[in-house]
């Protein structure tokens, strides 16, 4: 099968990458490395480096490669800068989308896997673990950004036939994922001790995330690519609410350590509390994580260990 993922060379998107080829499919990737990295890119997928906004040369790949399946992991992923500038966060994340939809549509891509966000759509959830049918409120312009384009997906697929499927991401962790962001709270706790310093933890660290590692995010993938489940949006989870100082003590902890964190205040735009219902797709999917939450978490701590020797 012949697929195309933008953000192929970021940190989700690069595994995803790697196991739709070791599936033995033919893999182009659009990224435009303003937070993938070369070095995460798999040699034997095709790499075009391309901005989201550039809406011809982004027709060139889709006249070229014929895509089966589009992937669309490419985003920026950011809330506080999204806050600060929403009118950027909505050309990449709103528009860049609609250009990659409208290419679909014109080069007749069968079917779009869609990135969406579990953590960030719902706002502050009514009940816990939050299911699909959850009403929407995010607290912040990532969120409402991303949530955006789900209402496109079933747009096309009325008018146009487009197959899509959603999927809400968890916080997702693992291997690749960049600690100098502002997400990926495991990466950036390893990085920092590991340098000696001290974490810091926004808020008084009970604030709760529903964390999956990034093989089981890859299964979810790989099932999307089937006929079940299309039409329709999935939340990806354990049910499970992790707090940011478990989080802290888990790291500590695969990395042996004696560190204290250092506590700043809560950021604007964030859930306190979040875990997603995904029933939906063990049902639909036959998905369901499997890598414990510690266990992830020591084979991350490993790898950036292993950067550092």
């Amino acid at each position: 099968m012949r697929i195309l993922v933008t953000g192929g060379a970021g940190f989700i998107g690069s595994h995803v990458v790697d196991g739709y080829l070791a599936e033995g499919h033919e893999v182009s990737v659009v990224d435009d490395l303003s937070h993938g990295q070369k070095a995460h890119l798999n040699p034997q997928a095709q790499f075009h480096q391309i901005d989201l906004l550039d809406f011809k040369s982004l027709e060139k790949v889709f006249k070229e490669k014929q895509p089966e399946i589009l992937n669309h992991h490419a985003a920026r992923v950011d809330v506080r800068g999204a806050v600060e500038d929403p009118l950027f966060d909505a050309r990449v994340n709103i528009l860049g989308s609609l250009h990659l939809l409208e290419l679909s549509r014109r080069y007749g891509v069968p079917k779009v896997i869609y990135i969406s966000s579990g953590g960030a759509i719902y706002g502050e959830p009514d009940a816990l673990p939050v299911r699909e049918d959850h009403p929407i409120r995010p607290l912040s312009p990532y969120g409402a950004s991303k949530y955006a384009v789900e209402p496109y997906l079933s747009l096309y697929g009325r008018l146009f036939g487009l197959r899509f499927i959603v999927l809400r991401y968890p916080n997702v962790y693992g291997p690749r994922q960049d600690p100098r962001g502002e997400a990926g709270v495991v990466a950036i706790f390893c990085r920092q001790m590991l340098s000696g310093e001290r974490p810091t933890i926004f808020g008084d660290g009970t604030k709760t995330r529903d964390y999956v590692y990034v093989e089981d995010i890859v299964r979810a993938n790989l099932q999307a690519l089937g006929p079940k489940g299309e039409m329709e949006a999935f939340n990806l989870g354990w049910g499970r609410e992790i707090g940011d100082l478990e989080v802290f003590r888990a790291a500590r902890e695969a990395l042996g350590v004696d560190l204290e964190p250092v506590f700043g205040e809560a950021r604007a735009g964030e859930v306190s509390r979040i875990c997603l219902d995904a029933q939906r797709a063990q049902k639909a999917l036959d998905w369901k994580p499997l890598i414990l939450f510690r266990d992830g978490v020591r084979k991350t701590a490993s790898y950036f260990k292993a950067l550092q020797e």
